[in-house]
């Protein structure tokens, strides 16, 4: 079977003016090894499992102390059938071969059409806290564009397979994760909760796919911590209205190549259960329909991979409303010493100004970009009127007045 990669539905991000977006993208093409390979044995304490969370750009990041001392940054990806982990973790806890043993790769596919082999190795222990899962199959990977982006290390990828033997909850507003064992005897059915949903979701594929309804239209979404966008909508058999036309926005990286990003805001309510998102702003796509972090954050989510449930829960009543999406006009690959434009976004103001693609910013209002991490510059897209970038053109620098505006109202 082919594994899922982390970013075959999505891709992992660049740094733009208000949203992580792609930096490249990779699906497995074909797999050396034998068919999927599934954890070995979990071990959790009798008491659940707490780890503080940190919620960057909507992503769910979570620290965690090994035994050989050093503290490890982990994404948690219910969107990824496989795990993840960067090559100086896998050299120190990767499962050792026998002598002779050829190595296992996997074939993937970049988002510039080439094709690379990823080791695939099986770690001897992954720890979360008080919570163990030993022999967990995964792929080695480099994740040091996606840290430089972040601006934090990221040292895996922890896919949702992993989870399979115990209560997962990803509690995005009290920002921590909870790993609990099942109980030995089933607890008797309690009544609904207020503010709480539980939803079946199909699990065949190693990853979360639940009903939602846009509308009076009811279709598929993968519930994708993955990801940073809210709903990524494929229109195909549906029939979505838009309060705000798509409209181009920022680049994006497919299997295909670059592609403009296509974002609008619906004119119908979205339900997840009892839950309800107001006219939410959504992304177009050709790929399965998902729900990203966007979405996701203002929820708790707890997965029952025995029964297959998640429950969606509030902690305040109401439905959910999306604000508007701001933006500088402008894309960036980031880097310590400078940022580089990818794209500047037609018809709109920014347009109109002596900056494109491949010009270099050193500076965001005065200081040097290394002191910009990426939550810190998405604060100041959603306050600020204007944002001085200093773009450098041989020696020179030169100070431009960037507009900053509501890319979708």
């Amino acid at each position: 079977m082919k594994p899922r990669s982390p970013v075959s539905r999505r891709a992992l991000p660049r740094l733009a003016s208000s949203v992580l977006l792609a930096a490249y993208s990779l699906l497995s093409t074909g797999c050396a090894s034998t068919p999927r390979r599934t954890t070995g044995r979990t071990l959790v304490e009798a008491k659940s499992t707490i780890l503080p969370a940190h919620i960057i750009s909507n992503f769910f990041v979570v620290e965690t102390r090994w035994t050989d001392g050093h503290t490890y940054r982990f994404l948690l990806d219910t969107g990824s059938t496989v795990t993840y982990v960067a090559p100086d973790l896998a050299k120190r806890f990767a499962v050792k071969e026998r002598k002779g043993t050829p190595p296992r790769t996997v074939r993937v596919r970049s988002a510039n059409g080439g094709e690379i082999e990823l080791p695939s190795i099986t770690l001897q222990k992954l720890t979360l806290a008080d919570a163990t899962f030993e022999r967990v199959p995964a792929l080695v990977f480099d994740f040091v564009d996606l840290s430089g982006h972040l601006g934090v290390r990221i040292d895996g990828l922890i896919g949702f397979p992993v989870f399979r033997d115990t209560l997962l909850t990803l509690d995005y507003p009290g920002e921590r994760l909870v790993i609990a064992p099942y109980p030995v005897v089933p607890p008797p059915a309690a009544k609904p909760l207020p503010r709480t949903s539980s939803i079946a979701f199909n699990n065949q594929q190693g990853t979360p796919l639940i009903p939602i309804q846009m509308g009076n239209e009811s279709f598929i979404v993968l519930i994708d911590s993955g990801s940073d966008g809210s709903l990524s909508l494929n229109p195909v058999g549906l029939h979505p209205r838009f309060a705000n036309s798509p409209r181009l926005g920022t680049l994006i990286s497919s299997l295909q190549g670059d592609r403009r990003q296509l974002t609008g805001r619906l004119n119908l309510d979205v339900f997840i259960g009892a839950h309800t998102i107001k006219k939410p702003i959504v992304d177009l796509t050709d790929q399965l329909s998902s729900i990203g972090g966007e979405f996701l954050r203002h929820f708790v989510l707890t997965f029952d991979q025995r029964r297959n449930r998640v429950t969606f829960v509030r902690d305040a009543d109401g439905t959910v409303t999306m604000g508007p999406r701001r933006s500088s006009g402008l894309s960036f690959a980031r880097s310590p010493v400078y940022w580089r434009v990818l794209t500047v976004i037609p018809d709109t103001p920014t347009a109109q100004l002596p900056v494109q693609t491949g010009d270099l910013c050193v500076r965001i209002n005065g200081e040097p970009v290394e002191k910009w991490t990426f939550e810190r510059y998405a604060a100041l897209v959603k306050s600020a009127a204007k944002i001085t970038h200093t773009f450098l053109t041989g020696a020179r620098e030169t100070d431009l007045e960037i507009p900053v505006f509501e890319l979708v109202p």
